[in-house]
């Protein structure tokens, strides 16, 4: 773990205490620097409780595109097979997938089973597009990296090497963890591109529910729309690895403060807009009520505005992005 990926854990181990503690659920942290020094079961239960969207934060992943993770992967064309393998001296199939999406700095789990569960879920192949992760077997026991027009790249067995084949059945699962952030050249819910269509639809369906919400709280409008877009794509069943859960990526532990059900999308969207109109009017700007969505206020405090974490600067970036092309 390098030491911003500490920083960026520490930040949000701060926004879940801070969460709780507006809540009246825990005492607020006494300082940056005492929140900073976790350890043992504190830090691991900081791991598995910060509020942030990693659905969100693997789907959007910095603006990377699915064409650069397919040139990421086809520069090991040709390195052999090797069980276990993670390096450009032998990879297996999830060494493979890892290897691709890290050189481009998004992490992700290392076996095939769990990277079946990473990002969001895409509905079948018709829809899948270059750079979604191909999952075959529940639990998945191999992965590879679509690249369009029914093949995909992968490293398949021993006494092969990586290369490029046919998708040869029906993939159990594809998962998309790039490419569902763009901002079209629209306006509206319809100038969000990447995504697919069945994303759009999903958060399109819940016009009405943001606009209730950005009202009752007093949030810009388009703000709650760009922020499920940016979390879940609109799938209401969305799950991060973090276990952020629902159409607008609340952790269990903050939707029960809240009282709200993250499963339900009517209850999601309310308790995710009573979180930034809460930001709102802490830090005063939407970037920075954005910054402490994804990041936690407490960093948002300790750096004086959005954090130097690349996730949390393009999570900022892509959402206001994508409010910007729906007021066009």
């Amino acid at each position: 773990m390098t030491s911003m990926d500490v920083s960026a854990v520490l930040a949000r181990m701060s926004a879940i205490q801070s969460q709780m503690a507006a809540l009246g659920l825990a005492p607020a942290p006494a300082t940056a620097a005492a929140a900073a020094t976790p350890s043992g079961a504190n830090f691991a239960a900081a791991l598995s409780g910060a509020q942030a969207g990693t659905a969100g934060s693997t789907a959007g992943s910095g603006g990377v595109t699915g064409a650069q993770v397919v040139a990421s992967a086809e520069k090991y064309l040709g390195v052999p097979y090797v069980f276990g393998g993670t390096t450009s001296s032998g990879l297996d199939c999830s060494g493979l997938v890892q290897k691709a999406y890290g050189d481009l700095g998004i992490s992700l789990p290392r076996v095939a089973a769990d990277q079946a569960h990473s990002g969001i879920p895409v509905a079948s192949l018709a829809q899948a597009q270059p750079g979604d992760l191909l999952a075959f077997g529940d639990p998945a026991y191999h992965v590879a990296i679509y690249l369009g027009d029914n093949k995909m790249i992968a490293a398949p067995e021993p006494g092969e090497n990586v290369k490029i084949q046919d998708v040869y059945q029906t993939p159990t699962s594809i998962r998309r963890i790039v490419g569902t952030g763009a901002v079209g050249t629209g306006s509206g819910l319809g100038a969000v591109s990447g995504i697919g269509s069945a994303a759009e639809a999903g958060v399109a369906q819940y016009a009405a529910l943001f606009s209730q919400n950005e009202t009752r709280y007093s949030l810009p409008p388009g703000l709650l729309a760009a922020v499920a877009t940016t979390e879940s794509g609109g799938n209401t069943s969305a799950v991060s690895p973090a276990g952020a859960q629902g159409l607008m990526q609340l952790m269990p532990s903050t939707a029960s403060g809240l009282g709200v059900n993250p499963w339900d999308p009517s209850q999601a969207v309310q308790g995710a807009a009573q979180l930034l109109s809460g930001y709102l009017q802490r830090f005063g700007t939407v970037p920075l009520a954005l910054a402490a969505y994804n990041a936690g206020p407490g960093a948002v405090e300790q750096y004086g505005g959005v954090p130097p974490f690349s996730e949390t600067q393009n999570y900022v970036s892509k959402i206001t992005g994508l409010m910007a092309g729906a007021a066009a």
